[in-house]
């Protein structure tokens, strides 16, 4: 009576030995064009990015208008190596690392706004 409970097993159909030539190639051809793609939408954009940034931050010298990556607009007064002193309202001078500038603004924007 047990044995009516028992499922009959079937042996499953052997698997293909391996993928052919067309196969493989098609999976390398994905493999490529993920790679591109990855190129041209991530890295390529980011790198031009910081390079852009980088520029920036090499060319900021005294009397540039400057508005930080925390959102401060000021104009420059001293340039160090690695630090530049803002100044934000009169009297009012704020020390920030060179690479805290997130944008150069045109000359005379403070004074309009």
């Amino acid at each position: 009576m047990s044995f009516s409970l028992i499922s009959t097993a079937y042996a499953a159909s052997a698997a293909p030995a391996g993928a052919t030539g067309g196969e493989s190639f098609q999976m390398i051809l994905l493999l490529v064009g993920f790679v591109v793609i990855f190129y041209f939408l991530l890295w390529r954009p980011q790198a031009k990015k910081a390079k852009e940034h980088k520029e920036l931050v090499g060319n900021l010298a005294k009397g540039d208008e400057v508005v930080t990556s925390g959102g401060i607009l000021g104009k420059i007064t001293k340039v160090s190596d690695n630090y530049i002193v803002i100044a934000i309202a009169e009297g009012v001078e704020v020390t920030v690392q060179k690479g805290a500038v997130g944008n150069s603004l045109p000359k005379g924007t403070l004074k309009s706004i």
